[in-house]
């Protein structure tokens, strides 16, 4: 029996639902290709961060001002800024050399927590010839006086003033600290997002104990964390009309049947990328045509949102009941 594994995620035609995820490995050229032989259907190129992207712009104010002093002439030989095509170049290039060498949609991201500086390079973006973009949105909430309400509206009005600037297709990568996730998701659908990415992993600093200071700490991810996009993506799949992408926890076959079962569009992979190679995306890729082929699932609209909330046998489980019978079943070893 024949197996269609092709999906629609943004609405752009994947052959598989499989992307790779925002990593390392997506920020070349050779590794693009390597993930494509390997059967990625879609990259996600890593992120630039608004903090990138300000220092660039940064410096080229420092060298208009340098050359403004010592030699006014000169300045005649230099474009305004706001008509300047500063930014990390290198990213634009990469990006405008994927499109032309692979067959495989290339989504751009963002990561920032305000609108600074995104506006013009996300149509920058665009014109080097991106498919879509995810905006991968991280802020974190120190001020008491500022809301639950009010960080959900500063995503919804970057999704609707981006949404006006750019033709492209744009996905929002979040993570799952929301007061009312569904609530906020109906809004971003109405703001004119195309997709939803579940989840973002906020990750968390260390402390080294030598020299009292915060650090960077980083760690792959393990299959037990998709469980929390599991029981969200199968809460929204009936409720928003979106495309949804499940990643955190991606690593074997079975992850992207449950991920596919609870109504994902897409899963995107990265640590399984990093940790075990390219090679990795045909192994999911052989088995998920296996479990469908012994299952009897000719195509994904088959098997697609199953377990939704509204479709599964016991929605029961996504809610209150499943914390209360894993508390009380659970046995001590000891």
């Amino acid at each position: 029996m024949m197996i269609d594994l092709s999906t629609s995620y943004l609405g752009l035609q994947l052959e598989s639902p499989l992307i790779a995820s925002a990593c390392p490995l997506t920020g070349s050229i050779e590794s693009l290709r390597a993930l494509r032989q390997a059967g990625a259907a879609a990259a996600v190129l890593p992120s630039i961060f608004k903090e990138q992207v300000e220092h660039d712009e940064m410096e080229i104010v420092r060298m208009l001002d340098f050359w403004a002093l010592s030699s006014p002439e000169s300045a005649d030989y230099f474009p305004e800024l706001n008509s300047y095509n500063t930014g990390p170049a290198g990213y634009l290039d990469l990006l405008a050399d994927a499109k032309r060498h692979l067959d495989m949609p290339i989504i751009a991201s963002l990561n920032g927590d305000s609108l600074a500086g995104w506006i013009r390079y996300a149509g920058l973006i665009e014109q080097a010839g991106a498919d879509a973009l995810e905006l991968n949105i991280y802020q974190i909430a120190t001020d008491p006086g500022m809301s639950g309400a009010s960080i959900d509206d500063t995503y919804v009005q970057l999704v609707q003033v981006l949404k006006r600037e750019l033709r492209i297709p744009i996905a929002v990568k979040i993570g799952p600290f929301f007061s009312s996730l569904p609530h906020l998701a109906d809004a971003m659908v109405r703001a004119g997002a195309d997709g939803l990415v579940l989840f973002n992993r906020y990750l968390a600093p260390d402390i080294d104990l030598e020299d009292m200071r915060f650090i960077p700490a980083l760690e792959l991810s393990t299959p037990d964390e998709l469980r929390l996009a599991l029981r969200w993506i199968a809460i929204l799949r009936d409720n928003v009309q979106i495309s949804l992408a499940a990643t955190g926890g991606i690593h074997s076959a079975h992850d992207v049947v449950k991920s596919l079962l609870v109504g994902a569009n897409a899963v995107a992979c990265a640590s399984a990328l990093l940790s075990r190679g390219a090679g990795v995306l045909t192994e999911l890729r052989d088995g998920l045509e296996s479990w469908m082929r012994e299952h009897d699932y000719a195509n994904l609209e088959q098997l697609r949102g199953s377990m939704s909330m509204k479709k599964c046998p016991n929605p029961e489980g996504l809610i209150r009941a499943n914390y209360m019978k894993a508390l009380t079943s659970y046995t001590p070893s000891v």
